[in-house]
């Protein structure tokens, strides 16, 4: 009979404390799954906000000789880091193709490398405000035959893979207004190859375009003139679909670098024309 009881005792004492270890494990697990990481929290309290980039100048690149991070995009959401008491701003440099999937494996908090908004994309990631806008440019040989678009029927042209400008050269081929399109992994890769006659001309962004031509002279290219964009875009970051706090935060900082004229000036710096320039949207 003692047996027993202390038995029971034993029993109901161990059911007790397996209960109580069920009961915090469960309220914990159910605390922690109904919670949505605060990216921007987890920024300021770290005190780095992590941003992808293709290392794309001068959108957003490492200056080779000074090994910052700058261009464009990085000069824009540096200074809204800085207004959200973010000090350090740190790039993680990925194949653009592979810049939201980095993203929503949470390997980086925000895209900022020129990345048009596009409805394909707004179905996996959450966009900020349009930062400004642009568009595409051909590339060709400067010996090169070609005096307009009408004269690509017969050419190879490279673009490059995840950009909106292969799936603008992709969309003239099914017309029929290119004869093959070409895949190439970086704009490094796209210009070599228009430089040393592996394709006939190339389709990529036009402030690449311009600025590529202009760092290196010993490129024997130019743009294709005259010529107006088709596919222009809108460019803004994005970031994950919850991340609703951060991109309010930003789009909050960047109207704000609208009215007060940085992005302007900042466009202005780069050789951007006018036309890039996107207003605070109501």
């Amino acid at each position: 009979m003692k047996r027993w009881f202390v038995s029971a005792i034993a029993l109901i004492l161990l059911i007790g404390v397996l209960a109580a270890c069920g009961s915090s494990s469960s309220k914990s697990d159910s605390s922690s799954s109904g919670k949505t990481t605060d990216t921007l929290a987890a920024a300021k309290k770290k005190g780095v906000l992590v941003v992808g980039s293709s290392n794309d100048a001068p959108f957003a690149y490492i200056d080779q000789k000074t090994k910052k991070f700058t261009g464009i995009d990085a000069e824009i959401i540096k200074e809204v880091a800085k207004r959200l008491g973010i000090p350090k701003v740190e790039m993680k440099q990925t194949k653009f193709e592979n810049l939201l999937l980095e993203l929503n494996n949470k390997n980086i908090d925000l895209v900022t490398d020129a990345m048009y908004i596009n409805p394909q994309r707004e179905k996996i990631a959450k966009f900020t405000t349009i930062w400004y806008t642009e568009g595409e440019a051909f590339v060709i040989p400067k010996n090169s035959p070609i005096k307009s678009v009408d004269d690509l029927k017969d050419k190879v042209v490279g673009a490059q893979k995840g950009t909106a400008f292969y799936d603008f050269a992709d969309k003239l081929k099914k017309e029929g207004k290119i004869k093959q399109v070409n895949v190439f992994g970086s704009q490094s890769d796209l210009l070599l190859a228009a430089n040393t006659g592996k394709i006939d001309a190339l389709v990529t962004d036009g402030a690449v375009a311009a600025y590529s031509l202009k760092q290196d002279p010993s490129l024997k290219l130019k743009i294709l003139d005259p010529y107006t964009p088709q596919a222009s875009g809108n460019i803004g970051a994005a970031a994950r679909k919850g991340d609703t706090k951060l991109v309010t935060a930003v789009n909050k900082q960047i109207n704000i670098l609208k009215e007060n004229g940085f992005i302007k000036d900042l466009l202005k710096k780069y050789g951007m024309p006018d036309n890039y320039y996107v207003p605070v949207q109501e």
